[in-house]
Order: C-alpha cells, then sequence, then structure tokens
C-alpha cells in the first residue's frame, strides 16, 4: 500500500466539539433454537455484543478490529438498527435512537450508510448501475425528477471514479474493485454524514485495497465524512484511522489514538495482533518476535467469567476471573480494559 499517500486526514479543532454517535453499553443477543424436545424451553443466547461504548467525532475515522466471531460486524448491524439491540444507548446528534420510532429511522438513514463487505452479493443482479446508484434518491427524494436522478447519479460516479458509458450495465460486468465502487456511489449518493464501511476490502486484492482506502479517504476530505471502518488487517486500518477499537468476544479491550496503539499497545491481545503483521524486510521478519495466542476462541454462549480474554492471556491473574475489567486510562487517549495495566 502506498504510505505517501495514506495518512489518515487531521482533524480540525472546530470538530472536535461535541461527538456525533455516541454509543454506550451496546448489547447485542441472540436466544438460539434450543436443543430441548420442550416446546417451551429456551434456547442459549449467544452474546455478539456485550457492553460496548463509543463517541465519534464529525470528520473522525474510527478503526474496528478483531478475529472472526468478536462481533465487529453485529456492532455495525446494532448501531443501524439491522439487528435489534438487547439494550444500551445509540445516541446520534444527541437523539436517543434505540426504540426509536420508523420516522426518525428513516431521517437517520439519509446521514447514516453503510458499505457491506461483498461488493457483488449487495447489488441487485437484475438492476443497472444507474438503478443501483440512483435507488435511495425514490426513497428519500421522491420528489426528484427523472433527470435530476440522473444528474445526481452521474456527479457521484465520477465521484468514486465511473463512467457514464457504465450507466446502463449490470453489476455481474464488473471487476470486484468496480463493484466496490458502486457501493460506495450508492452510499454517497444522499451525501451522508457517516458511512460504517463493514470489511469493504477484504474481498479484494492487495492493489485494489490500496486504491478503495485512498478513494475513502479522498471522500472523507471532501464532504467531511466521518467514517467507522471494520477490518480484521491491523496494517489496512493503520492507513485510514484516526482511532482504532480492538474487540474481542463481543468486548473492548483497547481504543486508542493511531499512533498510541502501534506504537505502544497495551493490551496483551492487541500486542499478538500487532506481533503478526508481516513486515517487508526479510531480515526483520525473521527477527521479530511473534506473540502466539495459545488456545481456541472461547463460545460467545459461555464466555469466560471475568475477562474475556483470559483463557488465553500471558499475563493473567486469578483476579481476572472475578469481573469484568472496565476500560479505564491509561494516558495518551489510551483505554484499556485489563486489570494488569
Amino acid at each position: 500500500m502506498n504510505t505517501s499517500t495514506s495518512v489518515a486526514p487531521a482533524l480540525s479543532a472546530s470538530a472536535m466539539t461535541s461527538p456525533i454517535l455516541e454509543v454506550r453499553d451496546l448489547h447485542v443477543h441472540f436466544t438460539l433454537a434450543s436443543e430441548s424436545p420442550l416446546p417451551w424451553a429456551k434456547g442459549p443466547v449467544l452474546k455478539a455484543v456485550n457492553g460496548v461504548g463509543f463517541d465519534l467525532m464529525p470528520g473522525e475515522t474510527l478503526g474496528v478490529v478483531g478475529e472472526s466471531g468478536c462481533g465487529k460486524s453485529t456492532l455495525a448491524r446494532g448501531i443501524l438498527n439491522l439487528v435489534p439491540v438487547t439494550s444500551g444507548s445509540v445516541k446520534w446528534l444527541g437523539q436517543e435512537m434505540v426504540g426509536a420510532n420508523k420516522q426518525q429511522w428513516m431521517q437517520l438513514r439519509r446521514d447514516v450508510q453503510m458499505i457491506f463487505q461483498d461488493p457483488l452479493a449487495s447489488l441487485n443482479p437484475r438492476m443497472t448501475v444507474a438503478q443501483l446508484i440512483g435507488e435511495p434518491l425514490h426513497t428519500h427524494e421522491p420528489q426528484l425528477s427523472k433527470d435530476a436522478v440522473q444528474q445526481r447519479v452521474l456527479e457521484t460516479m465520477e465521484q468514486v471514479g465511473l463512467v457514464r458509458s457504465q450507466l446502463n450495465r449490470y453489476a455481474h460486468e464488473f471487476s470486484g474493485g468496480q463493484c466496490q465502487r458502486i457501493g460506495i456511489a450508492r452510499a454517497l449518493i444522499l451525501q451522508p454524514k457517516l458511512i460504517i464501511c463493514d470489511e469493504p476490502v477484504s474481498a479484494l486484492d492487495v492493489s485494489i485495497q490500496a486504491q478503495i482506502i485512498n478513494l475513502l479517504k479522498d471522500l472523507q476530505t471532501s464532504m467531511g465524512l466521518s467514517l467507522i471502518f471494520i477490518a480484521h488487517d491491523l496494517a489496512v486500518v493503520k492507513h485510514i484511522s484516526h482511532r482504532v477499537m480492538v474487540m474481542y468476544l463481543g468486548r473492548c479491550m483497547e481504543l486508542a489514538p493511531k499512533q498510541a496503539l502501534y506504537q505502544s499497545p497495551q493490551h496483551p491481545y492487541t500486542q499478538a495482533l500487532l506481533s503478526a503483521i508481516p513486515v517487508p524486510d526479510p531480515e526483520f521478519e525473521r527477527a521479530k518476535q511473534v506473540q502466539l495466542l495459545h488456545g481456541d476462541l472461547p463460545s460467545p454462549i459461555h464466555p469466560p467469567s471475568g475477562c474475556a480474554f483470559r483463557t488465553r492471556c500471558p499475563i493473567a491473574q486469578a483476579v481476572c476471573a472475578e469481573a469484568v475489567p472496565p476500560l479505564h486510562s491509561v494516558g495518551n487517549g489510551t483505554q484499556v480494559a485489563c486489570t494488569q495495566v
């Protein structure tokens, strides 16, 4: 990835006044089917998101990383009410959205859009590019004429690097990177304030990943967008984020500014993830010490007591099993959920 163009844009002082999104103690639990033959027996509860909270400032990018199954995508869907929230608070511009009515959510969806992981699967194969990108306008701005919709579609296509001659083509005629550009254009057409990117580059080649990352950064600068960028790859997250949240088994383990997290990770889980990032220097790669995590990822149906990470933590103590460690500040804007740090 081209690091010369990969530095996240600086946040202005005026942009740091108050958060546009406030998430507090968010829980998203799913009740699974019971294995009991008794029809009234309740099934086990899967705790996909188990008490996550953060603030997002205007123009900021929050990276969200962690292993598969840690709750990253469920967190995004819970924020957007795509899955029901069990408990907690989600405030958009100070307005509580948990329990909001249909009209309130319709207004929010103008301001908050989502880009999905699989670009081809997220696009209707029976619709042309013009129809795919213009569909949100028919829902949210039905008063627009056909010509006005087409003009907005063409302007948005130009923003993401698509051309007019592609208007009447179908998604299957495009590469993965081009399909993701269509998905980005579809998210941008309503001129939102926040875009949640759910692993938008994980299905793409490395060179295409860099193009999409740089496109998102350029759009953020030109439109003043806030981003929540979900990914497995900490190296990718580093190039676009202002702050990074590390999740494990539905909980936040560490939340820190990008530089602080990558230069001086505090939580043992963050340290293990960063040590696994490959370095394009054979000598350095051979010499570095990788912190291997022992044991399997616990089940979110039966998570460990106390700290969720304690069963794989190299510095775990008996006290770690007694209570869930809250996020606490350790300086430099870093918050860590660990009693040993």
